[in-house]
């Protein structure tokens, strides 16, 4: 534990002599006379990263030390993104020690040089703590800090960055040069652009400015640019403008045009997938837009009132328009890119701790960190999972101690960092903002056997919340009385107490429902009330204290289940083996989730069992219905309904000094109305920021297949159902087609012939020279599936068997309708399925044409092609065959992650990048994706 010594700042009198003011710190962690490096057992690796779809080797460093316990994943990871120097050369660091020893004694030396600690030995102590908890992956600092720290590189410890442009064209010169500087360093930025007066207005010399849209042009090019040149990952920003801007529709509506372009360039042959040779086209993708909203907006749209667009020169309302009109074309865009999401302006700043310096007008690229213009915030996370003692219980005691800890040591990272430009380092320097955060909420909430939609889940994270806010806060407190409170503080000491005064009166105000959140609770009770009386004494030495950052790669650092505030991704995840290999594993909270509720030894190894097996716990043996709930993830048989996420965000929202990286999914058949519902809740709720995704809106992306859901009476018919081996032969005279194609550069041609009556009933694929094993291959392939599909088995089944399929040749293909395949055979089933099979049969397997995508998109109804479907037999038929995969549990299937294990297990495709590193299908992470492969981000971590 730590404490405050000597005369707090503004006290009266002076130290007594010999005192030296700064804080003492107790053990927690760590035993007098042992060093923690003395209390694990080291082993030596070799990290070896390879492609896995083509073997080739990415990156390899052998003989690394790690402990034990640490996984390869997170071997990896560490090894390959945070060890500094040369591979191969003397200076390469090749232990976990050199490294965590690199950061932490440049922390703790700073520490000594600024007066933080009251002797040598707290700061020895300090040291040791802080090296346990790195080492036993309690928490994380940012990567930026793994990067730099210690190093000859400039010291930037900071993720997140916030600019700031005026209506000048110096101003917006400026924003390129700087926005360019942040994405070399693999950081990323966002900034408000409502200053720059709209296309709507005059320039002084009397002509028609061009309106803020028009420059997010050049900005959206140079961060392609420097996003094609950088060694980590995409560039990373962040475009707001605010609700009453005269142009917002057309920034509103910017993305969503720029779709209808992709899909039509792509429909005409051209190449426009990500990293496409015609992608290039294709303006306004690297970066996220939001809009900012008002109270007034919001209103507006409540009570179906005007609401007036405003001249940015002068402020007179340029333009009248309906507020639910506004308000649905914002809802109608996200819905149909994803793009723009919601800022709650009023909300934002009615919790802002420095009020009388500016407003806040924009956030990061994640949405978590929103402060003052030019401005930066260094991270660090927790894992939640290192508190859960082993009676599932919620150490409360040691999270205040850690937190302590933590935000100590970010504190004096802000001494040393070194900024990317004079103004960010200016404004950061005076205000000190910190975000500190956790990982792995979701890992807990069900290993203690809370749903995460769930009253009780939500009770236990917002104390958790609110506990680690006040201890930061209070340690701030503390802080200011040893090293003074920040710079801005004295002209913001009344709006700073205030929103303290708010975070305090929001504790009080959490239902409790269990033992573990009223421990939580009750203590966070008492450690805001004692962080308001040190603060109204001593100031706060941080403007800010929290966010709740996605936690990519860091969280695979510390091997947390999940990342940030989310939940699980699915119940099963992939698993990479020392040696190599992988295999398909239960998360490991699912048994300690089932003892929580009460399950005994055997029944939780039967449940684990079928979870392995399935994928999912419906029907698993011996789990009781109303405890499905607390096994719901973010994707999968069942997933969380978009609400339970809002809910989620809301329930933790108050005790936040930022906000919250995540993006709520919904599913592709949500409306554009529950999309408004969901930006309107998130107002209602006391959310800052929102961003929505619906599934396969992206009309680049890979289209899902949709899965009808079943009772128990439909799952018992399935059982009977019986296929009696009858050949039905075809005539000597059969219509057919012959379709050319080519895949990933392969040509080949598929002979497709048919019943008189319709009905595929034989296949011939040419593919490969006359004589050559391929051809060979290929001839006997298609015989067994001709004779396959005479003696009845339905070409849907061959279709939801083959569909998906990786092996070379893949890629690109020369089909308008099927732009992409991951294999020639996963080609020439789709293409049969379209060819063949009736529109409601390939709705169940997400198959579609163009012209159903452009339907799909623009909300109208498409054309079947049948007027009479037997829809129980289509049912059957699919998901027999979807059963029939399922059951081969002998079979091996190849995934290179936990998204692709997925996609394998529901037979659709997750709209998810591909690693630009390694290859590997990325999954979400907060607002971003991250690639569990390599640990690469597609944003700011």
């Amino acid at each position: 534990m730590t404490e405050t010594v000597g005369s707090p700042a503004g006290a009266a009198g002076e130290p007594e002599a010999g005192a030296r003011e700064g804080i003492r710190v107790e053990r927690v962690y760590t035993t007098e006379g042992v060093h923690p490096y003395d209390e694990v057992k080291w082993e030596r690796r070799d990290v070896v990263m390879t492609n896995w779809r083509d073997g080739s080797v990415n990156f390899e460093q052998r003989g690394v030390e790690f402990p034990d316990f640490w996984s390869l994943n997170a071997v990896n990871i560490v090894t390959s993104k945070y060890f500094r120097g040369a591979v191969g050369t003397e200076e390469r660091e090749s232990s976990l020690r050199q490294l965590i020893d690199r950061v932490v004694k440049t922390y703790v030396a700073s520490g000594v040089e600024n007066g933080y600690f009251a002797t040598d030995t707290d700061a020895e102590v300090f040291e040791h703590e802080l090296t346990y908890m790195l080492l036993h992956q309690v928490f994380s600092f940012n990567s930026p800090v793994w990067f730099n720290v210690g190093t000859s590189s400039r010291q930037q410890v900071s993720a997140c960055f916030i600019l700031s442009v005026d209506d000048t064209m110096e101003s917006i010169l400026d924003w390129y040069k700087e926005e360019g500087l942040i994405f070399k360093g693999g950081s990323g930025a966002g900034l408000n652009l409502s200053r720059i007066r709209s296309s709507k207005e005059l320039l002084s010399s009397g002509g028609t400015a061009s309106g803020p849209v028009s420059f997010m042009r050049g900005a959206d090019a140079s961060a392609g640019t420097i996003k094609s040149g950088g060694a980590t990952r995409r560039a990373a920003k962040m475009v707001v403008l605010d609700v009453d801007h005269p142009d917002v529709e057309e920034f509103i509506e910017t993305k969503a045009r720029e779709e209808h372009k992709i899909r039509a360039l792509r429909d005409a042959g051209f190449d426009m997938d990500l990293g496409g040779a015609d992608a290039n086209s294709v303006q306004y993708q690297n970066a996220n837009n939001s809009v900012r909203v008002s109270d007034e907006f919001m209103r507006a749209v409540e009570s179906d009132g005007d609401f007036g667009l405003r001249s940015r020169t002068d402020g007179d309302v340029i333009e009248s328009v309906r507020g639910r009109d506004l308000f649905r074309k914002v809802a109608k865009a996200a819905w149909e890119c994803a793009d723009p999401g919601i800022q709650y302006d009023d909300t934002i700043n009615d919790w802002h701790t420095s009020p009388e310096t500016g407003r806040i007008t924009a956030s990061n690229p994640c949405s978590e960190y929103m402060h003052l213009d030019n401005s930066s915030c260094n991270l660090a996370s927790l894992n939640l999972m290192k508190f859960l003692r082993d009676d599932l219980t919620f150490d409360a005691e040691l999270f205040e101690k850690t937190v302590e800890f933590v935000i100590t040591a970010m504190d004096i990272s802000i001494c040393f960092a070194d900024f990317p430009t004079e103004a960010i380092g200016d404004t950061t320097r005076k205000f000190r903002q910190l975000g500190i955060g956790y990982a792995n909420l979701g890992a807990l909430l069900m290993a203690t056997g809370h749903a995460y939609d769930s009253d009780g889940g939500r009770a236990l994270a917002a104390a958790i919340t609110s506990l680690m806010t006040g201890t930061a806060y209070k340690r701030s407190a503390e802080l200011a009385g040893v090293v003074g409170p920040y710079e801005g503080y004295a002209r913001n000491a009344e709006g700073h107490q205030r929103v303290m005064r708010k975070h305090a009166a929001a504790n009080d105000l959490v239902r409790t429902y269990h033992h573990n959140d009223k421990t939580v609770h009750s203590l966070a009770t008492k450690v805001w009330q004692r962080g308001l009386e040190i603060g109204s004494r001593n100031g706060w030495r941080n403007a800010q204290a929290s966010v709740l950052a996605p936690t990519g790669t860091i969280g695979l650092m510390m091997d947390c289940d999940t990342t940030g505030v989310e939940p699980d991704l699915a119940l099963v995840k992939f698993k990479k083996l020392v040696g190599g290999g992988s295999m398909q594993i239960v998360n490991q909270t699912v048994p300690r989730a089932l003892q929580a509720l009460g399950y005994q030894e055997e029944q939780i190894e039967a449940i684990v069992e079928y979870i392995a097996e399935h994928g999912h716990v419906i029907g698993a043996p011996g789990l009781r219905q109303e405890h499905y709930d607390v096994f719901d993830c973010a994707m999968g048989e069942r997933s969380i309904a978009p609400m339970g996420h809002v809910r989620m965000m809301a329930a933790v929202q108050p005790f936040i000094s930022g906000a919250i990286s995540k993006t709520v999914n919904m599913p592709e058949s949500a409306s554009v109305e529950d999309v408004e519902e969901l930006y309107f809740e998130g107002w209602r709720l006391g959310l800052k920021a929102l961003a929505i995704y619906r599934d396969n809106c992206k009309v680049g992306q890979p289209l899902s297949a949709g899965k009808g859901g079943k009772g128990e009476s439909e799952k018992a018919v399935e059982k009977q159902i019986e296929y009696r081996p009858v050949r039905k032969r075809l005539p000597k005279k059969r219509p057919s087609q012959t379709v050319s194609f080519t895949v990933g550069g392969a040509e080949g041609y598929l002979h497709a012939g048919s019943y008189p009556d319709d009905g595929l009933g034989e296949i011939f694929v040419k593919l490969g020279k006359q004589g050559s094993t391929l051809a060979g291959v290929m001839d006997a392939f298609s015989m067994s599936i001709s004779v396959g599909l005479q003696y009845g088995i339905p070409l849907e089944f061959y279709v939801s068997k083959f569909q998906n399929l990786r092996f070379e040749p893949a890629g690109m293909t020369d089909d308008p309708d099927i732009r992409m395949a991951s294999s020639v055979l996963d080609y020439l089933f789709r293409r049969l399925a379209l060819d063949y099979l009736p529109y409601e049969k390939r709705a169940q397997l997400g198959i579609f044409t163009v012209e159903e995508r452009e339907s799909q998109v623009n909300g109208t109804e498409p054309a079947s092609n049948s007027d009479n479907v037997d829809l129980d037999t289509m049912r059957s038929t699919v998901d027999y065959a979807k059963a029939e995969e399922k059951s081969e549990s002998q079979e091996e299937v190849r995934a290179g992650s936990s998204t692709e294990l997925l996609e394998l297990q529901l037979g659709k495709a997750a709209d998810a990048p591909l690693c630009m590193t390694c290859g590997t299908k990325m999954r979400p992470s907060g607002s971003c994706y991250l690639c569990e492969g390599c640990g690469s981000t597609s944003g700011c971590s």
